[in-house]
């Protein structure tokens, strides 16, 4: 019993290691691009090992997908200033080195849209989690839950909107100004002082590119992903 015990734990640790690995691949280098056993290589690793822990190139996609968009909730339970955190947060995710993980993100969600095999369970964190996550700094802001869940739902929609024209059109001042139309009356109607917010410059202080959703998870007061 003890044995199984560990070998459980042994097989749950070393998904985990590879899992960092191709996450940490998958923000700093790509990956789309990459086949199984180029990725493989490039984590170092082989490709059965990836088949043995993630089932198909589809799933570990899905789980690296997942992992990301885990740190950036995360990062965002620490946020203490609304407005501040909120716009750091879109220039973490219009930042060009966060453009190849939200091409796969979105390639991910319409394959799930298709069921393609590997991406079971991809649906149910797509909404929920994000609305979650939301509604609680709403509501600790004072916002009336009802309210905030509706809100939420209204910015989730919003941004990926936005992130879907950007990887588009690579219009990052033009999708940044459409998302400071939403935030500035967001942020009034949540303190009620609709028509007294103005708006702010989101890009004047977003420093070098490739320093957003690479540090997800790793400083509570930078979060980062989604997609």
């Amino acid at each position: 019993m003890n044995h199984m015990v560990q070998s459980a734990m042994g097989t749950s640790q070393a998904r985990e290691r590879l899992l960092a690995a191709a996450v940490e691949q998958a923000t700093r280098g790509g990956i789309t691009d990459l086949s199984m056993r180029e990725l493989a290589a490039a984590i170092g690793t082989s490709h059965r090992m990836l088949l043995y822990h993630f089932g198909s190139r589809e799933g570990l996609m899905v789980a690296i997908s997942d992992e990301v968009n885990k740190s950036v909730r995360a990062a965002m339970g620490g946020w203490s200033d609304l407005s501040a955190d909120a716009r750091k947060l879109w220039q973490d995710l219009t930042d060009p080195a966060a453009w190849p993980i939200e091409r796969l993100y979105f390639e991910l969600y319409a394959h799930a849209l298709l069921g393609r095999p590997g991406t079971e369970g991809f649906l149910e964190g797509a909404v929920e989690p994000w609305i979650t996550a939301s509604v609680g700094l709403l509501v600790g802001s004072g916002a009336d839950p009802d309210w905030a869940r509706a809100e939420a739902r209204l910015g989730l929609a919003i941004v990926r909107g936005l992130l879907l024209d950007l990887l588009a059109t690579g219009d990052r001042a033009g999708v940044s100004e459409a998302y400071e139309h939403f935030l500035g009356p967001a942020l009034a109607r949540l303190t009620g002082t609709a028509g007294q917010v103005e708006r702010e410059p989101l890009l004047a202080d977003a420093g070098p590119p490739g320093q957003g959703l690479a540090q997800a998870g790793t400083d509570e007061a930078d979060p980062a992903v989604e997609a």
